[in-house]
């Protein structure tokens, strides 16, 4: 069949229909605009064109972009002239080739989706503990964001910050820098597990701010990509031997430096790390970072909440806090004391209620002497270091010192 046998058949109408004539009115008031055709109606005979002018049209009509007019003769031209059909059916098929330009990003609740609708249809033989999720989900998001950096990207500065003695804290590295960062502070798990740290130091540092100092003047600077390999087996390797436990190793200690954690809160804490260090280096490299899913969030919420009597109690020990104004404020182990309560909004969010006076209080909203709201990724930011509690915009009611001790202990959470 020839080009203007198959236009007649039908093949060459652009989306199968004719354009419409423009309006006769304007909906915004204006003066009605001009009717080529005549009231609202194409012309009865199309405008006597020559073969190079209805040619050079055949752009314009297959992207439906011609007067009504123009249209018709230009079908009217298809019909009769097999070059010209041949090429506006190959424009119309080019046409169809376009679209609206779309972010090549990948979204990253995609993973999660994938792997639900999979594991809906065949459960995994070893799941892995529902308190190791966020990790396994933060440090797959991670790593996500580091497949297609180059040198530049590797070797862009990054500023780590944290809180320490009340003063915000600072520190210069790199994206390979933060990676192997992580990577030595998630051998502590490592160790408490039984793996291979590849990030042991042979002096036997210890603590996270130790062990990467001995991890960064062990390699040769600035690092490179070759951090990725070593970080990401570490995280996998973790991720397998919890499931592999079955959720029974979920109390075993892990020490992190000064202080100790069981092992499910000790995931989570790194979860949150993972997430933060991300969004440090998202900052670096120029790139939009969104939060971990609201219920992974949540429970990284929870667990700093569950720090903060403890926190308390440190800031009160070294002087920093300031201590009950009275002997009855000494609130003895199991019994209620002064309470504030804790406000979280966001689909993260929630209440919890903290005890002032003792870890091993009991808060009892009898006694609650004070009221915080924070927004979620707000109060995450306080606790990482990177929002100072003067400049956290907290919703306060009551008690003014206490809330202070509780933002300044938040804060006091954060280290390297």
């Amino acid at each position: 069949m020839s080009g203007a046998e198959e236009f007649r058949a039908g093949y060459g109408r652009p989306h199968g229909r004719r354009i419409p004539t423009p309006r006769t009115f304007a909906e915004d008031g204006a003066p009605p605009l001009p009717d080529p055709g005549g009231r609202g109606e194409e012309p009865s005979v199309p405008p006597d064109l020559s073969h190079d002018v209805l040619k050079s049209l055949l752009g314009a009509w297959a992207l439906a972009a011609c007067s009504a007019a123009e249209t018709a003769a230009v079908e009217l031209h298809l019909g009769d002239c097999g070059g010209c059909a041949d090429e506006a059916r190959r424009l119309r098929e080019a046409v169809g080739l376009l679209h609206q330009p779309e972010t090549l990003d990948l979204d990253p609740a995609l993973r999660t989706r994938v792997l639900d609708a999979c594991l809906d249809r065949r459960p995994p033989r070893i799941p892995v503990p529902e308190w190791a999720t966020p990790y396994d989900a933060e440090t797959a998001r991670l790593d996500a964001l580091l497949q297609d950096f180059g040198d530049a990207e590797w070797h862009a500065p990054v500023l780590l910050r944290w809180f320490e003695h009340d003063v915000q804290t600072s520190r210069r590295t790199t994206v390979a820098g933060v990676i192997a960062h992580l990577l030595a502070v998630d051998g502590m798990i490592a160790t408490a597990l039984g793996l291979d740290d590849p990030a042991a130091d042979p002096a036997g540092a210890t603590g996270p701010a130790a062990r990467t100092e001995a991890l960064w003047r062990s390699t040769p600077f600035p690092g490179t990509r070759a951090v990725r390999v070593p970080w990401r087996e570490q995280s996998h390797s973790l991720v397998r031997t919890v499931s592999f436990t079955g959720g029974s190793a979920r109390g075993l200690p892990v020490s992190c430096g000064d202080f100790r954690l069981p092992l499910h809160d000790a995931m989570l804490d790194r979860a949150f790390g993972c997430w933060v260090h991300a969004e440090d280096i998202a900052d670096a490299v120029d790139y939009p970072y969104r939060p971990p899913a609201p219920r992974h969030l949540n429970k990284m919420i929870d667990l700093t909440v569950r720090l903060l009597p403890g926190a308390l109690a440190a800031r009160r020990r070294s002087g920093r806090s300031t201590p009950p104004r009275t002997a009855r404020h000494l609130t003895p182990a199991g019994h209620p004391g002064r309470t504030l309560r804790l406000e979280i909004e966001g689909p993260a969010g929630g209440n919890w209620l903290i005890p002032l006076d003792s870890p091993a209080a009991t808060p009892s909203t009898d006694l609650e002497v004070a009221h915080v709201a924070l927004d979620s990724l707000e109060f995450c930011h306080l606790a990482a270091g990177h929002l100072l509690p003067e400049e956290a915009a907290a919703g306060q009611l009551g008690d003014r010192t206490a809330i202070r001790d509780v933002l300044y202990a938040t804060a006091s959470l954060s280290r390297m």
